[in-house]
């Protein structure tokens, strides 16, 4: 099963979708148990951020994905059938999981080309992708020379290779720059708007933020929340009030109210502790004139950082 539409082209009519299923996952080395039980779907046309503390068990759900390790129970699906079933696999599904896994003699051209000689594929598509990653001018150069942002544009390359309907990369802006970064975010949301599967594993909240659609978040293995980027950021279930005002006694008069006052963006005040209609009736009683009062729904980061705070595996102590 192919997907026919291509990179940079818009929706192809009867792109072949697939989806990622992981039902009741578990995979113990020895006596560590790194995925516990582990149930989510990752659905075609949106781009979905697979978020965890470090030692969450994101990366280990990828190679279970990709059949680079055996589950010790459970399912890891692409398209209903376990990866390793599929002879020409890159027709399936493209991953990046280590920009490094690259022979460092070959160049990229040559990497490339054995990727596809093994999958069935022919020259002009590596051509293809080494243009759509920005890497056309470089394709002779031997990979040990690149950079960072180099190696994963050559990982995001081959990933797409097999122009296929399932993709996943786990830390893919890591070292790029940021025409780099904005080139990864459209390409993403791109690949998502023709119909494909994304999932995207990242640290970075607000790359999350501006690129997912829907969110999977894992501690210690197992399932905190299979969502929407907005629902997740509500169940932290704080909201603060940006204020901007000329009066500056007027933080201090919040304070007495019993408010946290801290500062926002530059000549901004961010109130918890009081909504935005108290803060409002404060400055009437006041005579305060405020020129600007908005709530704000508790970021990704914080939400993040909110509910994953008892699921984190390696904790810095308190500063002495």
């Amino acid at each position: 099963m192919r997907s026919t539409a291509r990179c940079g082209a818009g929706p192809a009519p009867g792109i072949v979708v697939g989806m990622i299923e992981v039902h009741e996952l578990v995979k113990r080395y020895g006596r560590v148990t790194a995925v516990n039980g582990l149930t989510f779907t990752v659905r075609p046309g949106q781009v979905t951020g697979f978020l965890g503390p470090n030692g969450a068990g994101k990366s280990t759900t990828l190679r279970l994905l990709l059949g680079l390790d055996a589950p010790t129970g459970g399912a890891a699906l692409i398209d209903g059938r376990p990866f390793r079933e599929r002879p020409r696999g890159l027709h399936h599904a493209g991953a990046l999981l280590d920009a490094h896994d690259v022979h460092g003699g070959r160049s990229a051209r040559a990497h490339l080309m054995v990727l596809a000689r093994a999958n069935g594929i022919g020259r002009a598509r590596v051509e293809h992708v080494l243009d759509e990653v920005g890497l056309a001018a470089a394709a002779h150069r031997r990979v040990g020379g690149f950079s960072l942002g180099m190696r994963q544009r050559l990982g995001i390359a081959a990933a797409l290779l097999g122009d296929p309907p399932v993709l996943l990369f786990d830390e893919p802006v890591n070292g790029l720059d940021p025409e780099g970064v904005l080139w990864a975010r459209g390409l993403f949301r791109r690949l998502a708007a023709q119909g494909r599967t994304v999932l995207v594993s990242s640290h970075l909240m607000s790359e999350m933020e501006n690129t997912a659609d829907q969110l999977v978040v894992v501690g210690r293995g197992r399932l905190i929340a299979a969502e929407s980027l907005g629902e997740f950021a509500a169940r932290a279930g704080r909201q603060s009030v940006a204020v901007r005002t000329p009066d500056a006694g007027f933080a201090a008069r919040l304070t007495a109210e019993g408010a946290a006052v801290r500062a926002g963006e530059p000549g901004e005040l961010v109130v918890d502790g009081l909504s935005a209609a108290a803060v409002g009736a404060l400055a009437h009683r006041h005579g305060v004139l405020l020129e600007q009062l908005t709530t704000r729904a508790a970021s990704l980061e914080e939400a993040f950082l909110e509910l994953t705070a008892d699921r984190v595996e390696y904790a810095a102590g308190a500063p002495r």
